[in-house]
């Protein structure tokens, strides 16, 4: 079979859209597989539907650490990939598949420094989009004006920024609507923040800091969308099927949803209303956040320790169990929901969708995999409900209060091996505990405490919540409580009992 380029699909009378040719108007730095499955999936649409006709530049924003990879495997299919998003609708199975045609070639910030410099000079780009890991959008003091590149990210865009405010002569309208796509609070904000700093430090003028503020707009978004990447085990059959090669083929969920924060008129620009996208322009990015953060992500914390302890290991089997399911949806509904600001309808649409996304039968979410560093989530996905719930009502919330029972009960090992903690379920199989190693210290410590010690010493943990648990009246004592009946009938009986 040959490999993946036009006219490899013109030999095979493939008759799915294509843009070949068309402006570079965009800017990616990132060429993983989520914003390849997310941002340009949208881009490619809109392409199709509300004549966006615009071609994206990937850049890695990395070294190279293989040759070829995954961007000479880009640039040997012209910029093509299949992208096939899979999932469950309504309780139903449903798969896509699409030939992706809007990204043009794909450049290294470090190999082919001069190449994407040239692309600043472009009079057609408009926009830059980004995703460079969480820990991307850093200060570095380190990076320097002269380096080739900088090592930041937010340095080398500040490199950027500084030739296209050179090309132009500080021309106003040659700025960028930049869309940061990191999973940070704020992250367009923040991202502009350390551009400044670059600014100001490297003395690149009044004028250049008056052009970044002034000419470009940072927006801080929301991203959401599971992205499984490559598809190893499958990826010969797809191939068969499809009569190519692709190098590249990428796989994600049908569920997909971006909030950018920003003024309706990047809607004139961006034509993601009039193609009909799940992609929403607003003046506030926070609510649909929190609304993902609680919901989505809490549901996860919520359950899957608990779950494990049940013998459960994958997230779609637990949405086949009654109990465990009526469990996350009791948690979810009577007590995530009521202490959330959005209106009820586009509450219970997310709700509605996250129920498909747990039972999405083409991915197998272990629970192993999401209780990584627990402690964190629990106190940023379920600590702000757990709060809500108590200011609102008065009481403690049932299903939240014995999700952190489960949580210390999944965190209760018997041994250290290197940087993890082994803990034990169903008194014979051995799992692995993986967290902060001062977490894990902790937890070692207290391994062979009674119940009532052990619930003290984790609520009134200050360096793990921030505040003394013990203080809010009766969550101390319910926890020890649940801890005992998970010693005495286990997890399983317990969620049961929440419904009760």
């Amino acid at each position: 079979m040959k490999q993946l380029n036009y006219q490899t699909l013109q030999d095979l009378n493939y008759d799915g859209y294509l843009l070949k040719d068309a402006p570079e108007r965009i800017l990616q730095f990132g060429e993983g597989n989520f914003m390849r499955a997310f941002v340009d999936f949208f881009i490619d649409k809109m392409n199709e539907t509300a004549d966006f006709n615009s071609k994206v530049v990937l850049v890695q924003p990395i070294p190279k650490f293989t040759t070829p990879d995954v961007g000479d495997f880009i640039n040997e299919q012209e910029g093509l990939y299949t992208l096939y998003l899979r999932g469950s609708e309504n309780g139903q199975e449903v798969s896509s598949k699409r030939v992706i045609s809007c990204v043009s070639r794909c450049l290294n910030a470090y190999s082919d420094y001069e190449a994407v410099m040239e692309c600043a000079k472009n009079p057609e780009l408009r926009f830059i989009t980004c995703n460079t890991t969480e820990a991307g959008i850093v200060y570095d003091p380190s990076c320097q004006f002269t380096d080739t590149p900088a090592n930041s990210f937010p340095a080398k865009l500040t490199q950027f920024l500084y030739k296209r405010f050179e090309t132009f002569a500080g021309n106003s309208k040659k700025g960028f609507i930049i869309l940061s796509c990191e999973l940070i609070d704020n992250n367009g904000k923040e991202l502009e923040k350390c551009v400044l700093k670059h600014a100001e430090d490297w003395d690149l003028g009044a004028d250049f800091i008056s052009w970044i503020k002034e000419a470009n707009l940072f927006c801080s978004t929301l991203v959401d969308r599971i992205v499984t990447g490559y598809p190893r085990s499958d990826a010969d059959a797809l191939n068969q099927e499809n009569g190519y090669i692709d190098k590249v083929l990428n796989t994600g969920e049908i569920f997909g949803f971006w909030v950018i924060e920003g003024p309706q008129s990047i809607k004139e620009e961006f034509p993601c209303e009039k193609a009909n996208l799940p992609i929403l322009i607003t003046d506030d990015h926070k609510p649909y956040k929190q609304r993902k953060v609680r919901i989505l992500n809490g549901a996860h914390t919520s359950m899957v320790l608990g779950a494990y302890l049940a013998g459960q290991d994958i997230v779609r089997d637990c949405m086949k169990d009654d109990v465990i399911r009526g469990y996350m949806k009791q948690a979810i509904y009577q007590e995530i929901i009521p202490t959330l600001s959005l209106p009820e309808e586009e509450l219970m649409s997310f709700v509605a969708s996250v129920t498909d996304r747990f039972q999405n039968p083409f991915i197998d979410h272990a629970l192993l995999a999401i209780s990584l560093n627990s402690t964190a989530k629990w106190k940023a996905r379920v600590m702000p409900s757990l709060k809500g719930y108590i200011e609102k009502y008065h009481t403690l919330p049932t299903c939240i209060t014995a999700s952190f029972a489960f949580y210390a009960a999944f965190y209760r090992g018997i041994r250290m091996e290197e940087n993890t903690m082994i803990g034990v379920r169903n008194h014979t199989e051995e799992y692995e505990i993986k967290d902060d190693k001062a977490v894990l210290d902790f937890f070692f410590a207290h391994k062979d405490d009674d119940a009532d010690a052990y619930a003290h010493a984790v609520c009134s943990n200050i360096d793990f919540w921030g505040e003394d648990l013990t203080q809010i009246a009766g969550f101390e004592a319910a926890v020890s409580e649940i801890l005992k009946e998970i010693e005495n009938k286990g997890t399983y009986a317990v969620m049961k009992d929440c419904l009760a």
